[in-house]
């Protein structure tokens, strides 16, 4: 009772939080262009807050992070090299090839191992899985502008590549975050509480917006790319990463930050990618939809069995 306790205690908030979202949206009163506006804002802003006060305020946590960046990195590659070989002959469509990469392997890591993690193991899981995001986030946008622009049939600028990495609000929020480390540097006390609470605010925001933006309109059409997509992305492809931190000897928290990097339902911000990016814009939204959706059930159950398994 108490592990299937806690497995509720970490997923509830996030179907509170993203029902809320869709109710308010079938309500009326807000409409698409007000909640893109929204989220343009959430992500510009209180994403950089959220990004950096994690990492401030464990700033003097030393953490021994090797094992789970070289373990859970050459996973994501290996991951993301295998898709390359197995999507191409299973899809025909250039269109949709990129857009199942990316559902399959680029995660909502920030929006969903955050909070998880703070639900799970406290303040103490914040730093890592910070950490991690500030590794894992310029990985997924960068590789995501190559898939696409390869499918696509484009050239892919280095360059530009570069920037739009380097500039991303998450990444921004890390880089601040490091330097006030690295300079301990103190916010005075009157500055610290209201970014502490932004910071607060952020993943509450975040899934509202996401519960509004749930779409299934030509979800019968896609069924057949979507089912495998989805089976992979929440339960395949962490099984056997789990697997993966088993052997590798991994400590309960780097296990569960790492089963978070694969866990976790595809990433929002592949669907407008994919739709400023020639891809299948209503495949990618779906895929989002159905994928956030269903890890409330499969994230639930693998806290559930890890937590019961003695795991985590």
């Amino acid at each position: 009772m108490t592990h299937f306790l806690t497995a509720v205690n970490a997923v509830i908030p996030f179907l509170i939080y993203m029902a809320f979202g869709y109710v308010i949206k079938a309500s009326g009163l807000m409409d698409e262009a007000f909640m893109k506006r929204l989220n343009s804002l959430i992500f510009q802003t209180f994403y950089p807050i959220m990004m950096f006060y994690n990492l401030y305020q464990n700033a003097g946590v030393h953490l021994n992070m090797g094992k789970l960046v070289l373990v859970g990195m050459l996973g994501e590659i290996a991951l993301l090299a295998l898709l390359m070989l197995i999507v191409p002959k299973l899809e025909k469509e250039n269109a949709r090839r990129g857009v199942l990469i990316q559902a399959i392997y680029r995660s909502n890591f920030v929006l969903f191992a955050v909070p998880l993690t703070e639900n799970i193991f406290g303040a103490s899981g914040l730093a890592m899985t910070s950490m991690m995001v500030a590794i894992v986030v310029p990985f997924y946008n960068a590789t995501a502008v190559v898939i696409l622009e390869y499918f696509r049939g484009g050239k892919l600028e280095l360059g530009k590549l570069v920037r739009k990495v380097l500039t991303n609000p998450l990444i921004f929020g890390a880089i601040v975050g490091g330097i006030f480390i690295l300079l301990k540097i103190q916010l005075p006390e009157c500055i610290e509480k209201p970014v502490s609470q932004f910071s607060a605010l952020t993943t509450p925001l975040a899934l509202f917006i996401l519960g509004g933006s749930l779409q299934f309109s030509s979800l019968k059409k896609n069924l057949p790319a979507i089912i495998p997509a989805v089976s992979m992305k929440l339960v395949i492809v962490p099984a056997v990463m789990l697997a993966v931190s088993i052997i590798a000897g991994m400590q309960p928290l780097e296990r569960f930050v790492m089963l978070t990097m694969f866990a976790t339902p595809t990433a929002a911000a592949s669907f407008p990618m994919a739709q400023n990016m020639g891809g299948d814009g209503k495949l990618a939204g779906e895929l989002v939809a159905c994928s956030t959706t269903a890890s409330v059930v499969t994230i639930f159950l693998w806290v559930f069995v890890l937590k019961s398994a003695g795991l985590i």
